[in-house]
């Protein structure tokens, strides 16, 4: 998985984002991943099936404070997005895409 990702970051320079599942790969192996080039640990998922039906037994789901706890951990600073990658700002009762 991370030998995927280093070399991802390295050959698809064309990519602007590379994404560690962490579902997929663990919450450890994921942070770790964010060293070799993974710059997006995917966000909060309230109920992962597709994976657990296959047969993975890491964690199906995340809150928000775990995550952001994670992405701090490996020394980065974590920053909510949407889905075109813009920030978003985040209030107790609305948020704002920062364009």
């Amino acid at each position: 998985d991370i030998k995927n990702i280093a070399i991802s970051r390295l050959m698809l320079d064309n990519i602007p984002h590379i994404k560690a599942y962490w579902i997929m790969m663990t919450p450890s192996v994921a942070q770790i991943a964010q060293r070799f080039g993974a710059d997006d640990l995917d966000g909060t998922v309230v109920e992962e099936k597709i994976y657990h039906d296959a047969g993975a037994t890491t964690s199906q789901s995340m809150r928000r404070g775990e995550l952001l706890r994670l992405i701090r951990a490996a020394g980065r600073e974590p920053v909510e997005r949407d889905t075109l990658y813009r920030p978003v700002s985040r209030t107790e009762s609305t948020f704002t895409v920062l364009v």
